[in-house]
């Protein structure tokens, strides 16, 4: 699956989303142009939605509406800089990015759909699980950072469990995504396939 681009209102603003950059807010003022920019892009690539048909009209419109989305939240990420405002610009990528493929998905049909569904469904599921690491692992940093030893040892620890969860829920999701694709033999084969499948993510 094609990864969903940014678009170039959002690329404008900026906002890298590194720990320095992150730690720097923009003023108001910029904050409110960058704001009034984004809401003209999102109405001019909207209405060159309106040339297209069928499901390429909704692709457009899903493009267009998660480019907004994004390119919002990154702004108020920069405007009040902080780890749960990073966390919702990942969120918001995933939320694109998983709008756009479940349109696509609208092309193919049978089994090649419902790979497609699943597969576009586990890659929502995997980015905001690395979100939700990001995010844990952020907050246990920054509180170590103030306190003891005793705590950077416990952020540490916190950070490693977050990743287990991520890589269990990513598991998860490919296992369902495995499944699917046995769907689509019979017999042995699909026996086979569901051996492997188990096998393959310890189910």
């Amino acid at each position: 699956m094609n990864k969903f681009n940014i678009n170039a209102t959002a690329i404008a603003i900026g906002l890298a989303f590194s720990a320095g950059a992150m730690g720097q807010s923009i003023s108001q003022d910029a904050y409110k142009s960058a704001k009034e920019g984004i809401a003209a892009e999102y109405k001019s690539a909207k209405a060159a939605c309106g040339s297209l048909s069928g499901n390429a009209k909704d692709i457009c419109k899903a493009e267009a509406s998660g480019n907004e989305k994004v390119a919002t939240a990154e702004l108020e990420a920069k405007y009040k800089p902080s780890v749960d405002a990073r966390y919702k610009v990942r969120v918001a990528m995933a939320d694109a990015d998983y709008a756009v493929a479940m349109q696509k998905c609208d092309d193919a049909a049978g089994n090649v759909k419902n790979v497609c569904v699943k597969e576009a469904k586990a890659a929502a599921i995997a980015a905001k699980a690395d979100a939700k690491a990001q995010m844990k692992s952020a907050n246990a940093n920054e509180t170590a950072a103030a306190t003891s030893d005793k705590a950077n040892s416990k952020a540490r620890e916190q950070s490693a469990d977050a990743r287990k969860d991520a890589a269990s829920e990513k598991r998860d999701a490919d296992y369902v995504v495995a499944k699917e694709k046995c769907d689509g033999f019979a017999g042995d084969a699909k026996s086979n396939c569901m051996n492997e499948a188990k096998a393959r993510f310890g189910k």
